[in-house]
C-alpha cells in the first residue's frame, strides 16, 4: 500500500515511517500538518493516511474533511491518545475517517510501542480495498434473557462518515417511536462502547452496545460491538458469528441484513447510508424482496458514495433521499398502517 503520512511530531513521523516500511508498504509522503496533507492528496492520492489530529495550520479533523471532499481516500487517525481525544477522534470518523489508533512510541533503540495495534488496522484497511489476505478474529461475549418483541424493526448499515450520519438520523426520531432499531456500523470493537455513548449524549436517543442475546426493543438503538458478525437468530435474538469467514467487512451489513430478512417476523425499515465499497447492497435488496421498505442515502449528502451508489445500481433501494431527511422518512415508514408490501 501507497501510505501518507500526516504529524507534526518528528518522533512521530519517524516512528510511522519505520512501522509503514517494515510492514511492506510504501511511504508515498510524509506531511507536517493537515493542510500539507491535503495538498499531497490532490497530487498523489495514497491509499491510506495516517492523520494526526491536534496540528498547527490546520488539525487532522478539517483535514480530513476537506479530503474526503477533495480527494477521497481512507483515513486513520493515530493521535497521542484516542482515550483523551475522543470528541476529537468521533469528530474526524464523522468528517470521514475510518478508524483511530493511539501514536506508536520510538523507544530508546529499535523498539517501537504500539506498532502491532497499527499494522493490524493498516492490514485490515488493505483487505477492504483488496490489497492483502484476509484474516478474521473471533470475540464472545456472555449470553443474556432475550427481550419481547414489540413494534417494527428499523435496521441502518454505515461505514466511511457513518457516525456523524447516525447522529442527525437518530437525532430526528421522535421520542414516542415504536420501533426498535439496530445499526452495524464498520468501526473496531474498542470504539464501539464510546460511539454508543456518544451517539446517545449528540442525539438524545438511548443508544447501547449490543450484548449477545440481545432482542431489539422498541424506542432504542442497539449497536453491533464487536470485529465479527451480526446475526439475527430463529428466536430473533441477536448473536455474534466468526462467519463467514471471508468477508473484508467485519462486522458486515449484508451478514445482518440477509439474517433479519430471512427471521424477523414483519417487514420493517431498512436504510443504507455513506460508506466505502459495497457492502450492505446485496443485504438491502435481500429485505426489499422480503417487502421491507429501503432507503439509500444520496449522493450529495455522502461523504463516501460507495455502499449507497451499490444499492441503487441494483434497485434495492424503494428510495434515496439526501442525510437531512433519512431520519424523519425512516419514522414516518414505520408508524402503524405505512408499512406496505413491495
Amino acid at each position: 500500500m501507497k501510505i501518507g503520512i500526516v504529524n507534526d511530531s518528528a518522533m512521530a513521523r519517524e516512528a510511522l515511517k519505520r512501522i509503514s516500511v517494515s510492514a511492506g508498504h510504501v511511504v508515498a509522503w510524509i506531511a507536517n500538518d493537515g493542510s500539507e496533507a491535503l495538498q499531497y492528496c490532490i497530487s498523489d492520492r495514497p491509499d491510506l493516511v495516517l492523520m494526526d489530529l491536534k496540528m498547527p495550520i490546520m488539525d487532522g479533523v478539517e483535514s480530513t474533511r476537506r479530503i474526503m471532499a477533495e480527494a477521497p481516500c481512507p483515513i486513520v487517525v493515530v493521535t497521542s491518545s484516542v482515550d483523551g481525544n475522543v470528541a476529537l477522534v468521533y469528530d474526524a470518523m464523522g468528517a470521514g475517517a475510518l478508524d483511530a489508533v493511539n501514536t506508536p512510541v520510538l523507544g530508546a533503540g529499535q523498539d517501537i510501542s504500539g506498532a502491532r495495534m497499527l499494522i493490524d488496522k493498516i492490514d485490515r484497511i488493505g483487505r477492504l480495498q483488496g490489497i492483502a489476505r484476509p484474516r478474521t478474529r473471533s470475540t464472545g461475549m456472555p449470553p443474556i434473557k432475550g427481550e419481547a418483541i414489540v413494534g417494527p424493526l428499523i435496521v441502518i448499515g454505515a461505514s466511511t462518515g457513518g457516525p456523524e450520519a447516525l447522529a442527525q438520523v437518530l437525532g430526528a426520531f421522535p421520542s414516542d417511536l415504536t420501533a426498535a432499531v439496530v445499526i452495524i456500523q464498520h468501526v473496531n470493537a474498542e470504539f464501539a462502547p464510546g460511539l454508543a455513548e456518544w451517539l446517545s449524549s449528540r442525539t438524545g436517543f438511548p443508544t447501547r452496545t449490543i450484548v449477545e442475546g440481545d432482542v431489539p426493543k422498541p424506542g432504542r438503538a442497539l449497536l453491533a460491538a464487536t470485529d465479527d458478525h451480526l446475526v439475527m437468530d430463529e428466536q430473533h435474538q441477536l448473536r455474534y458469528s466468526p462467519h463467514p469467514r471471508r468477508v473484508n467487512f467485519r462486522p458486515s451489513v449484508d451478514v445482518f441484513f440477509e439474517s433479519v430478512a430471512e427471521h424477523w417476523p414483519r417487514p420493517s425499515v431498512g436504510a443504507l447510508l455513506t460508506g466505502m465499497g459495497a457492502d450492505g447492497a446485496r443485504g438491502l435488496l435481500a429485505l426489499r424482496q422480503a417487502n421491507w421498505q429501503t432507503v439509500a442515502q444520496d449522493e450529495a449528502t455522502s461523504i463516501v458514495y460507495g455502499m449507497p451508489r451499490a444499492a441503487v445500481q441494483m434497485n434495492a433501494a424503494m428510495e434515496v433521499l439526501p442525510l437531512s431527511k433519512i431520519g424523519d422518512r425512516l419514522a414516518e415508514m414505520c408508524r402503524p398502517g405505512r408499512i406496505k408490501r413491495t
